[in-house]
């Protein structure tokens, strides 16, 4: 059976809008620190752009969150984007998964 989902919305874009309206802080007020516009930001939170690692990484540190935490959602919404128009994702992220598994032994 193949499968053929298309991926629209980011994980991290979530997670960074999560984090910011929990601190009470606007786009507008974010963005400066990112060094971008807030049109930019607000792409970057619906998924029509893309965060860079730079950035996940200044806002971990801004909102006091696990580095890591972040950049797995980052790097988890990366490989939905580059293979979100395949026929065959499941499939592909099963045998990727099992050559990490496999590398690690």
């Amino acid at each position: 059976m193949t499968s053929h989902i298309l991926y629209t919305k980011t994980m991290i874009g979530n997670k960074v809008r999560e984090l910011r309206e929990e601190k009470n802080i606007l786009l507008r007020q974010l963005a400066p620190h990112l060094e971008m516009d807030t049109a930019i930001l607000s792409k970057m939170e619906r998924g029509d752009r893309s965060f860079r690692k730079k950035d996940i990484i200044h806002i971990s540190k801004l909102f006091d969150q696990p580095e890591e935490e972040l950049l797995i959602l980052w790097l988890a919404d990366k490989v939905l984007k580059n293979i979100a128009k395949e026929k065959y994702q499941k499939e592909a992220l099963t045998l990727a998964i099992n050559a990490i598994n496999n590398k690690d032994k």
